[in-house]
Parts: C-alpha cells; sequence; structure tokens
C-alpha cells in the first residue's frame, strides 16, 4: 500500500514539473516561450547576444562573455549581464547557469529560463525592477571593481 501511494506521489510530481516547466527556444532571432514571441535576439558574436522588447524595439539585455583577457585559464571567465533601461550590471562567475558547451544559442536559452524563474522578465518579456534589483543583490560579484589592471 505505501508503495502505491509512493508511485501515485512520485507520478504526481513528475506531472506537475512538466506542466509548469516552459520551453523556451530561439529561432530565426525570436526567443519564443511556448511557441510565442516575448523577445527579439541579436547574436553579435560568439560571447555576446543582446535581447530587444516586442513592444518597441529597445534593447532591453546585453549578455558578454569575459574571460578575463586569459584565454587559456578558464578559472577567472565571467560574464556581464547588462540591463540596459534599469542601467544596471550583474556580473558573475557561475557560469553553470547558462554554459552550454559550443552552442550559444542553448545557453542563451538557458538564461531566458533562468530569468522567467527569477522573475526578473514577465511572460510577455517585460522587465520587472524591482525584481532586477533583486536578482543584482543575488548573483553580482562586482568582479571588474575587484580585478586589477
Amino acid at each position: 500500500m505505501a508503495v502505491n501511494r509512493l508511485l501515485a506521489f512520485f507520478l504526481l510530481m513528475i506531472s506537475c514539473n512538466l506542466y509548469f516547466s516552459q520551453d523556451v527556444t530561439i529561432k530565426d532571432n525570436k526567443v519564443l516561450l511556448d511557441g510565442k514571441q516575448i523577445l527579439k535576439t541579436e547574436k553579435i558574436n560568439v560571447a555576446q547576444y543582446s535581447f530587444f522588447s516586442m513592444k518597441d524595439d529597445e534593447e532591453i539585455l546585453l549578455y558578454r562573455y569575459m574571460d578575463n583577457e586569459t584565454p587559456s585559464y578558464v578559472s577567472d571567465d565571467y560574464f556581464i549581464l547588462n540591463f540596459l533601461p534599469e542601467k544596471t550590471k550583474v556580473e558573475s562567475t557561475d557560469i553553470a547557469k547558462i554554459a552550454n558547451f559550443m552552442n550559444s544559442k542553448k545557453g542563451m536559452e538557458k538564461l531566458v529560463k533562468w530569468l522567467l524563474k527569477e522573475r526578473v522578465i514577465n511572460h510577455d518579456g517585460e522587465l520587472n525592477p524591482d525584481r532586477v534589483a533583486i536578482f543584482k543583490d543575488k548573483y553580482h560579484e562586482n568582479i571588474t571593481e575587484r580585478t586589477f589592471r
């Protein structure tokens, strides 16, 4: 009897997880959330992406990967998320949040999922200024000010 309850609970958890999971894809310079376009995107180069609002084509987010001028040493690499309308930068060494080996598009999909999970952007692709501030408090590591050049 306990096994049946445990199995039923496990199946319920899986179904809830599948129901609440969001399908984020980037295709043809469009960020799609469950098939609905929420943002426009532009790949500047391998290390930079820009995200644009659907309302007014305003650039709302710039992602940059920095190797800290040490290309052969990856332990000091970090990324910068620049929330342009809020004039807020977040620098983090937690590359695992968005890393996807040699596929920057998949990495950017992970980034959008992360921002959705943290409620920094909503399901319409709009920034939430209060959540941007909380996101900065949680993840900003202030790397450029701590780095000697």
